[in-house]
């Protein structure tokens, strides 16, 4: 069963997001607090039926409360600052983590994913699979308009543009299922553009990689031209060859903005394509 939310992360680029979210809560609880505390208490204090509080309407400026209107705020503002200085490197989604990194090449489509693990030479269309405990140095570009990726107990969202290359890195702690989605509208099919993203242990990792190599489809230039038309697929794809550098002529041949353009100029072999097992 898939689950979501980064409140519950899976990885520990999502455990630093959410300890970030958490410590920016709690700071903004000093600005917060005090206003549902002393709004309620001021209201009643000078309440009209109360005739023996001080009343003075000729009363100017005030030190002390001078003081607390400017100087809470400013430590807070410079607090923040630091805290979000630091979270902000610490999550850069370009920072490699610590190992040696699975590749994969995300390529958005209408209305689908297309993951290439270009070490592997294999592809998968609508699922992601990784090997727990293992960084992933995700590569993204986008085959039509701009679009993003979102894995809400990995990581967080980043963009991908056509003609652009973006990148992301992540990892899952421990082996499951999680959600992952486009939240870029792109049109009709915007929905239904998830994928499922399995995290397998070493051995299962092993097994899905022999297993998808054994698939006789292949993702050549004109598979591709196939896939990359507008549609939503009931099931994942597996491709058990992929041409190399296919990833790379996709980014040289899509313009900013705009669809990709035709891989004519590539030399062309059909091959049907089938299902994952």
């Amino acid at each position: 069963m898939l689950t979501t939310g980064f409140l519950s992360p899976a990885g520990p680029v999502a455990a630093a997001t959410r300890h970030e979210f958490l410590l920016v809560c709690l700071v903004m609880l000093f600005v917060i607090a005090p206003v549902l505390l002393l709004a309620p208490l001021f209201a009643w204090h000078y309440r009209l039926s109360n005739t023996r509080s001080a009343y003075r309407p000729q009363w100017g400026f005030s030190w002390p409360i001078e003081g607390l209107i400017w100087i809470p705020p400013s430590l807070i503002i410079a607090g923040l600052s630091v805290l979000l200085w630091r979270y902000t490197h610490r999550l850069d989604p370009y920072r490699p983590l610590p190992g040696r990194p699975l590749e994969i090449e995300a390529v958005a489509m209408d209305w689908k994913w297309l993951f290439i693990y270009p070490e592997h030479n294999i592809a998968m269309v609508n699922r992601l699979v990784i090997q727990a405990g293992q960084p992933v140095h995700l590569r993204l570009t986008s085959a039509t308009v701009m679009q993003s990726i979102l894995m809400p107990r990995l990581a967080g969202q980043i963009y991908a543009m056509a003609g652009m290359c973006t990148q992301l890195n992540f990892a899952a702690s421990a082996p499951g299922s999680f959600w992952g989605e486009n939240t870029q509208f792109n049109g009709f099919g915007f929905q239904n553009q998830t994928f499922e993203v399995s995290a397998l242990d070493a051995a299962g990792f092993a097994t899905w990689l022999a297993a998808t190599k054994a698939q006789p489809n292949r993702l050549d230039p004109a598979a591709y031209e196939v896939l990359s038309r507008r549609s939503i697929l009931p099931h994942p794809l597996a491709f058990g060859a992929v041409d190399p550098g296919l990833f790379d002529r996709i980014v040289a041949m899509a313009p900013p903005g705009g669809h990709v353009l035709a891989l004519k100029n590539l030399p062309p072999a059909a091959s049907p394509m089938q299902t994952s097992p």
